[in-house]
């Protein structure tokens, strides 16, 4: 692959990620609703999927990490290290990020990330169509487990973990992070196996850029009308208003689930309620429409980086730029927005909030790939992974009966041919 295949390639998925940071800080910093109660313009483009995004790209830099193939035996040790590490990391700056932060103004993604990035570790280790295989399962089987596990388990408390809630209710919080919070890890897991399959693409070919706009417009539509005819034609809708008396939730608030989305689950009172579509709620429906939109909008930055006129080529690559850039630290500038939408300096309506926020941290981005290059948060969370996947390739070598070569423990970032700036770009976070 010719370096400049490779930079497109990069720039596409760093510019996807900084569309998902400008729509998670759309979701936190803007009305979700209007005064009729429908949901606004920014809310209806932006709400799970921006975080859905994020999740999805996990995947494609877990993927750049690996060496966009599967891992072999040899490397198991020190792969394991610095994903293990990565999300300690993450789980970590998540809990600091979570002390003095009200969850209803934006729920701190990262800790349900340390957990997804744990779970992801077998993943590295199967072939490409199983983990694809599994991306299925997990996404149309796990909402049907949460269902029936949800009603035995403690109701989550949907506030911002701390490190107060890890060392005094580890459990909770376990069982919160995985199922039944905000982002809970165990159905979007999904979203990461299926990142996981499309970062081992050559993502610097037209033709699978093209194939993952198509294919992800397919999911995202089928998703959605599949929805539709449930709850409207085979009378879904109908079976969730019937059971609404013995639900959790209010007339009031049923209908806000179905309008606006929930909090990571829905209510059991009805299997009617895993038909919805709407915004985190972890249905099948759900997960499969939002890999469906952040696949596709992959594809699409992906194949812009492919046209050849200069004077459009050139406009491209400068309304990308800043998107690419503040992509390449999202830890930093999400960490940066958390903090700022909880303190005393925001004191600004929402949509001017909203655009300040955003014009600085794409000018923070440029400034700081013009000078420093990977965010702080990012070199922190890398320089960490490193150490452990070198500490892990320090250890004692097993060695095979004489005339066979020896079995390392480790490998390196680059492994199976993977160009270094995928494995950078990844370690950015």
């Amino acid at each position: 692959m010719s370096a400049g295949a490779a930079r497109s390639r990069l720039v596409g998925v760093d510019a996807t990620r900084g569309v998902a940071l400008l729509g998670m800080i759309a979701v936190h910093s803007l009305y979700e609703q209007g005064p009729s109660g429908r949901p606004t313009l920014s809310f209806a483009v932006f709400g799970g999927r921006a975080a859905a995004t994020f999740a999805v790209l996990a995947g494609v830099g877990i993927a750049f990490m690996t060496g966009r193939c599967r891992v072999r035996p040899r490397d198991a040790g020190p792969t394991a290290a610095a994903l293990v590490t990565r999300a300690l990391a993450i789980g970590a700056i998540g809990l600091a990020l979570g002390v003095g932060t009200d969850a209803a103004l934006g729920a701190v993604i990262l800790p349900y990330y340390a957990i997804m990035f744990l779970l992801a570790v077998p993943l590295v280790f199967l072939p490409t169509p199983l983990v694809a295989a599994l991306a299925v399962v997990v996404a149309g089987g796990t909402p049907v487990l949460s269902h029936v596990l949800f009603p035995h388990l403690p109701p989550p408390s949907l506030t911002n973990p701390t490190l107060g809630s890890l060392l005094h209710q580890p459990l909770a919080l376990l069982s919160e992070l995985s199922l039944t919070g905000e982002y809970p890890a165990v159905p979007w897991m999904a979203y990461l196996a299926a990142g996981i399959v499309v970062g081992r693409l050559n993502l610097a070919r037209l033709r699978v850029a093209l194939a993952l706009l198509a294919t992800g417009a397919v999911l995202a539509a089928g998703a959605a009308a599949a929805s539709w005819l449930l709850l409207g034609r085979y009378g879904g809708l109908a079976h969730i208003w019937a059971a609404q008396p013995g639900s959790v939730l209010t007339a009031p608030e049923t209908t806000e689930m179905l309008t606006l989305g929930g909090d990571g689950t829905t209510p059991t009172s009805t299997w009617w309620w895993l038909a919805v579509n709407a915004p985190h709620t972890s249905t099948p429906p759900d997960l499969v429409h939002t890999t469906g939109t952040a696949v596709s909008l992959l594809g699409a930055l992906l194949a812009l980086g492919h046209l050849t006129r200069p004077a459009v080529r050139r406009a491209v690559h400068i309304g990308l730029a800043p998107l690419s850039a503040a992509g390449s630290m999202t830890l930093t500038c999400y960490a940066l927005h958390i903090e700022f939408i909880n303190s005393d300096y925001d004191t600004y309506g929402a949509g001017t909030g909203y655009v300040l926020q955003v014009i600085a941290l794409l000018l923070l981005g440029l400034a700081w790939r013009a000078t420093a290059g990977r965010g702080p948060l990012e070199s922190l969370v890398t320089t960490l992974a490193r150490r452990a996947r070198a500490c892990a390739e320090r250890a004692p070598r097993r060695t095979t009966p004489a005339g066979s070569d020896a079995v390392e423990a480790g490998g390196a970032l680059t492994a199976a041919g993977a160009p270094e700036g995928a494995a950078m770009t990844a370690e950015r976070g």
